[in-house]
Parts: structure tokens; sequence; C-alpha cells
């Protein structure tokens, strides 16, 4: 076992505990990026699997941290990514909650709140990207995933499930058709 392994896994996911604003999803393209590209912890197939097991996982769908830091070092691996990822971005969150909450109302937080809203957009979207250019499902993949957003942006109360089932079908008839 290498000895820097436990700090570098900390330095990786601390700072993306930090900055995910939007939500876990927020940080996926840059845990893609420090996993596969520049500490090679992960190939490319195995983040996707880890990917696809932490969403169908129950529990928090970033619990990809934890089975990142668990094939890179076991069980230590596994607390230290998920402490690393879920602790400041918690502590973080009480603080400014605490704060937060005496300026509602206030013309800056009213500014502050609008302007993120766009910034937690564009990284989930990078999110997304990152998750279908190594998913390697090629144009059929974008095709659904940008139908399924239309579909969720013209009626966003239709259940996730129907796209979901509507999506795997057009895959399954693909397959069907070239298989």
């Amino acid at each position: 076992m290498r000895s820097d392994l436990p700090f570098a896994l900390l330095a990786v996911f601390v700072p993306f505990s930090l900055v995910s604003i939007g939500g876990g999803t927020s940080i996926i393209a840059g845990i893609q990026h420090q996993a596969v590209d520049v500490h090679h912890w992960v190939t490319a197939r195995e983040f996707v699997d880890f990917f696809a097991i932490s969403r169908a996982a129950p529990g928090p769908g970033m619990m990809l941290a934890t089975l990142i830091g668990w094939h890179v070092l076991g069980w230590t691996g596994a607390a230290i990514t998920t402490l690393g990822l879920f602790l400041p971005s918690s502590l973080l969150c009480y603080g400014v909650v605490r704060i937060w909450s005496r300026h509602r109302g206030k013309r800056w937080h009213t500014a502050l709140e609008e302007g993120l809203s766009p910034v937690g957009t564009g990284l989930i979207l990078a999110g997304i990207v990152s998750i279908l250019q190594i998913g390697g499902g090629g144009l059929l993949s974008w095709a659904i995933a940008i139908s399924s957003a239309c579909m969720l942006a013209w009626r966003p109360k239709i259940h996730p499930l129907l796209i979901l089932a509507g999506g795997a079908s057009i895959f399954i008839a693909a397959h069907a058709a070239t298989g």
C-alpha cells in the first residue's frame, strides 16, 4: 500500500465536497477526470460500472466516491472518500444555513441564489456529458438523453419511471434490430 494514497484520496474528494453546487451530480465530471485520467485509480469502464452501482443501490447517489475509495484502498479508502466527500460540505451547509436564513429577502441574498442556479445547472450537465462520453452508448444514448430532458422540461410532472421505461424500450428495440 502506498502511504500517500489516503492523502491523495482526501486531496481529491474534500475540494469536490466544497464545490458541489447543485448536488452530487455536479461533480461527477470532475471525479471521473481525477479518478480515471489523472490518478488512474479506475478505468473508464470501472467508473461507469461504479456509477451504475451507486445509482442502483439504496442511499446517496454519490456512493460512487465510496466505491472508488474501496477499489483503491479497501475499507479504509471507502471510509476516507465517504467522509472526505460528505463531511466538509455537511459542516459548511450547517454553518451557512444558520446565517443564510437571517438574510432571506435581501437583494444580495436573492441575487446570489439566482446567480448560483446556472452554475449548478452547468455542473450537472457536465456530469451528464461525462457519463455519456465514457459510457460508450453512441448516438442513440445522446438522443435518448436529450429527448428525456426535453420531455421532463415539457411535462415536469411525468413520472421518471415512464421515461426510463421508454428509453429502455428504445435500447431493447435497437439492440434487437442490430443483433
